[in-house]
């Protein structure tokens, strides 16, 4: 069973991602593509040969592999349908975050390695969305990390009922934010574009084509799923098993579903109904965000809960 979360992640996050875009189509009276549309775009890059430069060094080659091992790395860290994971204790919020910071470093090098102007671009703005970012994700985190008592993730999500507290409110409003941040989604990022003034994830990866851009693309799915899961695991525990039999498996399989489709409709909704606003307006915006964890915290240390 601590296997089979690992799979249920791999092979699930491609229809996470089509449900948000077949949703924020339906927000905006388009028809949309079909909730399997990613599949079938993965399998068509697979297919497809590669074309890459000669200026390129063994960086851009390997990075692809590297980021797709860093989020499967990841996601044996989550708890799924049960608390009982593949990596047990070394699970912890603080392994996810620098897991993800792997994959995001090899990013980073491999849009400078390319030599091009977007892929420098986006770099340099991933990097700087990043240092915004992360210790915002750890205050939130460490919020319900506390509460618990450890900073695992399968006890955190086994001691914890769901949104107890104001102080989980904060962290979960300013985890959101981030998460809204960390796989590039609006106001932050625009996953479906290729201007050059607003992409960020895109620009990086701008010069991948064939296997490795699937590779990437998927690597960007499974992320997603993760993050969502974490925020499931740690704040919604509802339905969430205890032991690691496959009996009794229906309950956390449909409750897991159903949050993880309506956090997907909560994505497809913030993208419908904010617009992309300028790079240099980001650090007030995931600054507002760090405040509110950073509340969290001192709500939870002055209240008790």
């Amino acid at each position: 069973m601590e296997y089979l979360q690992l799979f249920i992640i791999i092979l699930f996050s491609p229809l996470v991602n089509g449900v948000i875009k077949k949703v924020k189509a339906n927000m905006q009276g388009r028809t949309g593509p079909g909730v399997l549309q990613p599949y079938y775009d993965l399998l068509r890059l697979l297919r497809k040969d590669m074309v890459i430069s000669r200026v390129t060094s063994w960086i851009f080659s390997v990075t692809p592999y590297v980021v797709f091992a860093s989020v499967t790395a990841a996601a044996l860290f989550v708890p799924v349908l049960t608390t009982r994971t593949a990596f047990g204790v070394k699970g912890d919020v603080i392994a996810l975050i620098y897991v993800f910071a792997l994959g995001r470093f090899f990013l980073a090098l491999a849009g400078l390695d390319a030599g091009t102007a977007f892929g420098g671009e986006g770099s340099s703005r991933e990097m700087t969305v990043a240092i915004l970012v992360e210790p915002m994700m750890m205050l939130a985190l460490f919020t319900a990390a506390i509460t618990a008592g450890s900073t695992n993730i399968a006890s955190i999500s086994g001691a914890h009922r769901a949104l107890s507290s104001p102080s989980h409110l904060l962290a979960l409003s300013a985890l959101v934010i981030a998460i809204i941040a960390e796989t590039g989604r609006v106001p932050v990022d625009n996953p479906d574009t290729h201007l050059e003034l607003t992409m960020i994830h895109e620009g990086m990866i701008l010069e991948y084509s064939g296997r490795y851009l699937a590779l990437m693309e998927w690597a960007h799915y499974i992320k997603q799923m993760i993050l969502f899961t974490v925020v499931v695991d740690i704040f919604v525990p509802v339905g969430i098993a205890q032991t690691a039999g496959f009996s009794g498996m229906t309950v956390p399989a449909v409750s897991y579903a159903v949050k993880m489709t309506v956090l997907a409709v909560l994505m497809a909704a913030v993208e419908s109904t904010r617009a992309k606003v300028r790079f240099f307006q980001l650090p007030s915006i995931l600054g507002g965000a760090f405040v509110l964890a950073f509340l969290a915290l001192v709500t939870h240390i002055m209240m008790g809960k």
